[in-house]
């Protein structure tokens, strides 16, 4: 069921944010590009802003986004120790509520290992 959710989730996104960025306006597409830009490798490492983008993604309580950024840092080849110390970082800056969105990434994290055995 996790891997159809993965599938789902990328064909969706890539289906509403070519609409988006079709119909949006200058600043749609600006903001879009920014955010794109900030996961470049710049003075910190991409892998190191993926983690940085998960763990508020959990804290802000986005499943979507924790999705996004679970797959950019598997992409990224953030360890399995890497993640789960992210994780505890999620857990005491946003606190008891960010229990359903760790079992959702650490759902999303298992899915995108086995997708990788295959």
């Amino acid at each position: 069921m996790a891997h159809n959710h993965l599938r789902e989730f990328h064909e969706y996104r890539e289906k509403m944010n070519e609409k988006i960025l079709r119909r949006g306006t200058l600043l749609t597409k600006r903001f879009f590009n920014i955010d794109t830009q900030v996961y470049s490798d710049g003075a910190l490492p991409r892998k190191t802003k993926e983690l940085l983008g998960l763990v508020s993604s959990m804290v802000l309580r986005c499943d979507d986004c924790v999705t996004y950024h679970i797959i950019q840092c598997v992409e990224q080849k953030v360890s399995d120790a890497e993640f789960f110390e992210a994780f505890n970082v999620a857990l005491v800056v946003g606190g008891s509520i960010v229990i359903p969105h760790l079992r959702h990434g650490v759902e999303m994290l298992e899915e995108c290992r086995k997708k990788q055995k295959t």
